[in-house]
């Protein structure tokens, strides 16, 4: 199966991407351009106030030096974020990162309608965890950018989760809709939505996955759980990826994840027309390093 370790090896076939990270002086966010430059996954192309952007690669001598990192000067944070964007947009990079700049004002650029990136889709979160004791990586969508998604919404959250699954390895991902129960209940909105997206997948609607609802959390990762439920078949306890009912779910799914199970994570968003590494300042560096190897993998795909 693929670890999060098996998304920092480049690809020797393919030219090296170039990742555009806005507003790039933060030690933690240079930290891991720093690892993942020594990795030779990606160049890079830095977005800040450049007296302080040098600055701090003084501390970094493997950047400072290195061909495969140039400086994109700017005079504040809304300027870093806009260049950063400019470039994916222009083709120049292939992947964005978010550097110390707030999530809203990369967004904002995100969203331009001039020089942004957004497509037809829905912009997603997904979040790759690797738990002890589980024999593959597990997907949870969307923790981070959704509040409270319709059904047309999941169905597109789902696709581009599955898009993301697949590039890390996945052929044929299984989507469990979380919910409280295991059967529709008309009272409760998180069972029929995932009647209504077993039956989409049933009907080719959404494709390249197998989308099996409504599952509670034990019963769509545990096959002995499931079995005690009487749930039977090939995708009984076995979900790939776990789509949260709205963003408290995911948020709670996610930090449980980190903080009680001690798992390891790399994250997206999907959507764009490029694959953007969104994470938080409390992120380790090694979880954008994760975050970026996940971005990485699923541009190249």
């Amino acid at each position: 199966m693929m670890r999060l370790d098996d998304l920092l090896v480049p690809d020797p076939e393919q030219r090296k991407p170039v990742t555009a990270v806005a507003a790039a002086a933060d030690r933690e966010v240079l930290q891991a351009v720093s690892m993942a430059a020594e990795k030779g996954l990606s160049s890079f192309l830095l977005a800040d106030d450049e007296q302080e952007l040098r600055r701090l690669l003084e501390e970094f001598p493997e950047l400072k030096d290195s061909a495969d990192v140039r400086v994109l000067p700017a005079g504040s944070l809304q300027e870093a974020a806009v260049k950063a964007v400019k470039a994916v947009h222009s083709g120049e990079a292939t992947v964005l990162m978010k550097g110390r700049v707030p999530t809203a004002v990369l967004m904002k650029a995100v969203l331009n309608p001039e020089y942004g990136l957004r497509s037809e889709g829905v912009l997603s979160h997904v979040a790759a965890f690797e738990t002890a004791g589980f024999d593959r990586l597990l997907f949870v969508t969307d923790a981070g950018m959704n509040i409270e998604p319709d059904l047309a919404d999941k169905a597109k959250i789902i696709r581009n989760a599955v898009q993301v699954a697949k590039a890390a390895g996945v052929s044929l991902p299984v989507v469990a809709p979380l919910a409280a129960v295991e059967v529709v209940n008309p009272k409760m909105k998180p069972t029929l939505d995932a009647a209504a997206l077993v039956a989409m997948n049933a009907r080719g609607q959404i494709k390249d996955c197998i989308v099996d609802g409504p599952l509670a959390l034990d019963n769509a990762i545990s096959p002995e759980a499931a079995a005690h439920k009487g749930l039977t078949g090939e995708t009984a306890g076995r979900a790939d990826i776990l789509l949260v009912p709205d963003i408290e779910a995911g948020n709670i799914l996610y930090k449980s994840l980190v903080y009680f199970a001690g798992a390891k994570v790399g994250a997206v968003i999907a959507g764009a027309k490029a694959p953007i590494v969104l994470t938080s300042r409390s992120d380790s560096s090694q979880s954008k390093l994760y975050s970026l190897g996940l971005a990485l993998h699923t541009a190249r795909h």
